[in-house]
């Protein structure tokens, strides 16, 4: 292998010397049993939002101390190892513009092309060079400086937060594994025959319902914790009778205080006992879904409309979607240079999209459209949180590839596709977020979209302000000066925009009781508000 890469020229050496309406008819296929429409009755969401986390570092790893880091990260690839050596060589060594250009564009498809080779064994776990060329496009440590590799080495690198943010090498084990359905593409796959596609449409419906039910025992559990909770602090006060020392310091009776909890207690003991059967129906629905998916399982593998348990071809192909999502991150005039260089990025960790730093920026959305992942199943609102994919990339904005997937749009994740090395990190995860709300809104409202609900609103006033472009793109542009302008009272928007978002994004209550001492149009809104609640509502 030492002969394949030799890394005698002084380009690869490391410097390491330096200190280190109806369901079915929103969504043309049938209602999961039991799911409500989004204004069906049921209690709120629970509050189990993005927490903002203080700390986003490690410990250095020891990643750059191996001096053989570029040789692992090629070794086992083949052809197209010795093809990446050989361009990137080149590219470094080229001393005019006109070269550096035309092997800069050389190396970018056998970069990807390598990737997609190493995806295939993600699924077993890589070693850390192999690791890190997936996760942050580190190829060659030299590439950085002794700054941008310690910045790297201090990510932290297990998911400790528990939140569906992945980076790719873990994105693409998940694929292969067939823990996680692969993103949908433009490109159908052929089929065993319509009675197999049939099936596989039935198979992930009924793993949407088995995860929607968890979730929503999950609600439940967290439900009658707090419940729980508060009858232990009422029977602490109850049994806390008061001493009295004419009876040398034996306790009294219940004070008229304590005789006054024995029907605060009595409610919560009626409120556990309702919730206790509830959550014994959930559970025996749980079993009836499993049973319902194994069912179907055993048909699909029958017909061989299931996948091997280790998919390693449905990586390579997820990767092939990732390079997509890169390109849709950077856009047509961007940087598609797809290995990190320290010549095109200079900034500080805080502007990384690490999963700690997307994490927070999450938070701060999340608190300002607390609506922003509710979906309802069963009347009960819970959040339906999307994957989000961290893309080693130089893009500004973050998209949404899918709000969910294609045969479980009930209760299915969406997948986020957020840029790592951005100009600005919160603008591409709120640009990602405009996104999804937009795609959400309008695949619910269907053929009605540019009529009804969220996007007919807005759409009927982007059409009346005869604007050009997209106006998708428009709606993520205000989406943005919403979350980060309008919610601190500097007036950004349209008037009649402003008064959309307030009502099919309303802001939390605080919020909006700070707003409306904030000017004349958040007073105005704020009335409104009030007119509709006298009036039943929206």
């Amino acid at each position: 292998m030492a002969s394949s890469f030799d890394t005698s020229d002084n380009l690869f050496v490391s410097d390491e010397t330096e200190e280190a309406p109806d369901f079915e008819a929103l969504f043309d296929e049938p209602a999961a049993e039991g799911l409500d429409d989004e204004n069906g009755g049921g209690s709120t969401a629970d509050d189990s939002r993005f927490q903002r986390v203080e700390n986003v570092t490690e410990e250095p790893k020891h990643y750059f101390r191996n001096a053989n880091y570029y040789q692992e990260a090629l070794t086992g690839e083949g052809e197209i190892a010795k093809r990446l050596h050989s361009t990137l060589a080149q590219f470094l060594k080229a001393d005019n513009p006109e070269d550096r250009s035309l092997y800069r564009n050389r190396l970018i498809p056998v970069y990807w092309e390598l990737t997609r080779s190493i995806a295939a064994k993600a699924y077993a776990g890589l070693p850390d060079p192999k690791k890190l060329v997936l996760r942050f496009g580190v190829l060659l440590p030299t590439m950085l400086d002794k700054d941008q590799r310690l910045m790297i080495a201090q990510i932290i690198d297990a998911n400790e937060l528990g939140e569906p943010i992945h980076y790719v090498d873990e994105w693409l084990a998940m694929v292969a594994r067939g823990e996680i359905n692969a993103s949908a593409t433009d490109e159908t796959k052929p089929q065993a025959g319509k009675e197999a596609s049939k099936v596989g449409r039935q198979l992930e419906s009924a793993r949407g319902k088995v995860e929607a039910q968890i979730e929503l025992i999950r609600t439940r559990n967290r439900e009658m914790a707090e419940q729980e909770s508060n009858l232990q602090r009422l029977v602490r006060e109850l049994v806390d009778r008061e001493s009295r020392a004419e009876a040398n310091g034996e306790k009294g009776p219940y004070s008229e205080t304590q005789r006054g909890l024995f029907s605060d207690i009595s409610t919560e003991l009626r409120r556990l006992s309702n919730q206790g059967r509830e959550m014994s129906r959930s559970f025996a629905e749980l079993e009836r879904y499993q049973d319902q998916y194994n069912d179907l399982r055993s048909q699909a593998e029958a017909m061989g409309d299931v996948v091997e348990e280790v998919d390693t071809k449905a990586a390579e192909e997820e990767m092939g979607t990732v390079r997509q999502m890169a390109k849709l991150c950077v856009g047509r005039q961007g940087n598609h240079f797809p290995l990190l260089y320290k010549q095109y990025f200079r900034s500080g960790l805080g502007s990384v999209a690490t999963r700690e730093n997307v994490n927070n920026v999450l938070a701060d959305v999340e608190r300002l459209d607390p609506g922003i992942f509710e979906r309802t199943f069963k009347q009960k609102t819970t959040r339906i949180v999307p994957n989000v994919i961290l893309v080693p990339c130089y893009g500004d904005v973050g998209i949404c590839w899918e709000p969910f997937e294609r045969y479980n749009r009930a209760t299915s994740r969406g997948r986020l596709a957020i840029p790592m090395f951005p100009k600005d990190l919160r603008t591409a995860v709120i640009s990602a977020l405009g996104d999804l709300r937009w795609q959400v809104a309008k695949e619910k409202a269907a053929h009605y979209w540019m009529e009804e609900g969220l996007t007919g609103w807005y759409y009927q006033w982007f059409t009346e302000q005869k604007l050009k472009g997209d106006v998708k793109d428009q709606f993520i542009q205000d989406y943005s000066l919403w979350i980060g302008k309008e919610s601190e009272g500097t007036q950004k928007l349209d008037r009649e925009v402003r008064g959309i978002f307030w009502r099919y994004m309303p802001f939390p209550q605080d919020v909006k009781d700070e707003l409306k001492n904030r000017g004349f149009v958040y007073q105005e809104l704020y009335k409104k508000d009030q007119n509709r609640a006298m009036s039943d509502g929206y």
